[in-house]
């Protein structure tokens, strides 16, 4: 039985796992002492707050609750609890005042169970619970919650016909047939654990009931592995299912998802020839991608384990139909590759929102991805050749096209490519031959049309610095007074050198070395 509301679950994980039995079932009484201040939320009745906080969903209601002693009295209200009950499990709560259980400790229980119970395929030491006995049933402890459930993925059940009245609340009535085809004084039944479930029921009359008498049945009983296990899982639920997901697809399908995690990723073949394995530093690879990176810091679908894995695997899916377009085409290796690391980033720099919000499907990633490749292709002819391409992909202009397509954007771009042409050609005139000759290499590549302008190279007072400064602005803004500053920085640093060196040596001793003329 699945979860009605799974946006909230992981905060509820990290509250409930500070909860402990004794204190949901704790009744404390608490008087505010009566102080010459302004009425506030603690000077209303009972009754009204009770009213105020229905409206609050369970994540909410522990946090109130844990403010002040009386607040938490309030929030523990059974009324509340059993309507976060109905519509987390999809079951309601019989009357509470006769159960013999407070509804948030039912709801604390079973909440900690089916986070447990449904994420068993990725959690060992559940696993070890639950498959000790294998053939035979787990603990009674275990098995007693797995009443709860219909679909077990555990063998035939072989238990004695008592254990199976006394865990499910099954007569012996129901049980008869069963036995009957047992050899004479056999009293083991071995059953499926759905035709338990449903015989269970049938007697209970109802899925509601059936809640109630394994709740009834855990009263007396120790949960405090239960509580134990479901702390590490919040801990650690995040590398699990990730460790899961990208170690246990079906062979074929583990040899592609190698192949597309890795396609054209930068990463240490030392580390990665682990994969798989145990010494395997899962850490490293979720780090190699974004979006994996996010998911291992529960960062997507509002911290829903579950949730977040299925956008990661919708996005992989989605990296592999990328592949494929681009293998389809007429391309070089340092094209396709460029196409596909971009697609990738224009994708998740437009949904990383989304993906923190909810689950983004492979439909969905699809479609922004085509259009990101549309975005990534028109730029790349902007470009012209792969050099001028990588030199505008640090551009902010670069990303902002990706992500908007705004053709403004994609002017900056040209006008950013047209005037470095114009800065090398400036330089590579017939008239600056006496430039090029007496210019330092420092500050000659500069003006040089490859030559990529990083941030670090704009701070100081070098000479090399405040050229830096004056091309990065021309570049940038297209303002003809930086262009003029560009130029008499030169001529001025040229002057000053020709100066020095006239002073130190003599006319007949200078001879200037001769630097290549343009291409």
């Amino acid at each position: 039985m699945a979860y009605h509301d799974t946006t909230l679950e992981s905060e509820l994980l990290e509250h409930f796992s500070c909860l402990s039995v004794s204190m949901d079932e704790s009744v404390i009484n608490h008087e505010l002492p009566d102080l010459d201040i302004s009425p506030g939320l603690l000077y209303l009745s009972d009754e009204v707050l009770i009213v105020i906080v229905t409206h609050l969903e369970p994540v909410s209601l522990l946090r109130l609750g844990s403010t002040c002693c009386r607040l938490f009295r309030v929030c523990s209200c059974d009324s509340l609890w059993t309507r976060h009950f109905r519509d987390s499990f999809g079951v309601g709560l019989p009357n509470i005042t006769t159960a013999g259980y407070a509804a948030k400790t039912a709801f604390r229980l079973v909440f900690m169970w089916r986070a447990l119970f449904r994420n068993v395929h990725c959690n060992r030491s559940l696993q070890e619970k639950l498959f000790a006995q294998v053939p035979f049933p787990p603990h009674a402890y275990w098995t007693q919650w797995l009443v709860l459930e219909d679909r077990v993925p555990l063998p035939a059940a072989q238990l004695p016909c008592a254990d199976v009245e006394k865990l499910w609340g099954t007569p012996r009535d129901l049980l008869t047939e069963k036995l009957q085809e047992n050899p004479e004084g056999d009293e083991t039944l071995r059953m499926e654990w759905r035709e338990l479930y449903n015989l269970a029921v049938i007697h209970h009359g109802s899925t509601a009931m059936l809640f109630h008498y394994v709740l009834k049945q855990h009263q007396s009983s120790d949960h405090s592995e239960l509580e134990s296990m479901y702390r590490h899982y919040t801990q650690c639920r995040f590398q699990w299912l990730f460790t899961y997901w990208l170690f246990r697809q079906p062979a074929p399908m583990n040899r592609q998802l190698r192949a597309i995690y890795l396609q054209w990723r930068k990463h240490s073949k030392k580390k990665v020839s682990t994969w798989g394995e145990t010494l395997c530093d899962v850490r490293y690879l979720a780090s190699l991608h974004p979006i994996t990176s996010d998911y291992w810091k529960g960062r997507l679908a509002r911290g829903d384990e579950n949730v977040g894995i299925h956008t990661v695997g919708n996005y992989f899916s989605m990296c592999k139909s990328v592949v494929a377009w681009i293998l389809g085409r007429d391309w070089g290796r340092l094209k396709r590759r460029k196409v596909y690391e971009d697609t990738l980033n224009g994708v998740y720099l437009l949904l990383k929102r989304e993906m923190q919000e909810r689950l983004v499907d492979h439909e969905r990633f699809w479609q922004v991805a085509k259009v990101q490749m549309s975005r990534v292709c028109t730029l790349e002819e902007t470009a012209v050749n792969y050099v001028n391409w990588k030199m505008i992909e640090t551009l902010p202009y670069y990303k902002l096209y990706l992500v908007s397509g705004n053709s403004v954007y994609l002017q900056h771009v040209q006008g950013f490519l047209r005037r470095k042409r114009m800065l090398h050609d400036w330089i590579y005139l017939e008239d600056n031959t006496w430039l090029r000759e007496l210019l330092p290499d420092e500050l000659f590549t500069l003006l040089v049309f490859d030559t990529k302008i990083s941030q670090g190279s704009l701070h100081g007072a070098s000479a090399s610095a405040q050229l830096s400064r004056l091309v990065w602005l021309y570049l940038h803004s297209g303002e003809q007074l930086y262009m003029e500053g560009v130029k008499q920085a030169v001529l001025q640093d040229v002057h000053t050198r020709l100066a020095v060196s006239t002073d130190v040596l003599s006319a007949d001793l200078w001879q200037p070395g001769l630097r290549p003329v343009s291409p």
